[in-house]
């Protein structure tokens, strides 16, 4: 059984709740095709004015040598 006891409940972020509710949308939106998904969010990127940042335009991170490493 398990109990109601606000201690032993996870806390739950409502701003990643309402995140995880608009992806889940524009997912079922594309049918759950994830190319499709993929498809649809770089059309709406091209259409924004915000600039776009992804991770490939970051530097490279040098490797870690397992014994430089600790």
């Amino acid at each position: 059984m398990t109990e109601d006891n606000p201690e032993t409940k996870p806390w739950r972020d409502p701003i990643v709740a309402d995140v995880r509710k608009v992806r889940e949308a524009l997912f079922a939106a594309a049918g759950h095709d994830v190319h499709e998904f993929c498809r649809r969010l770089r059309e709406r990127e091209a259409a924004s004015e915000h600039p776009v940042i992804r991770a490939r335009n970051r530097p490279k991170a040098e490797p870690c040598h397992p014994t430089s490493c600790r």
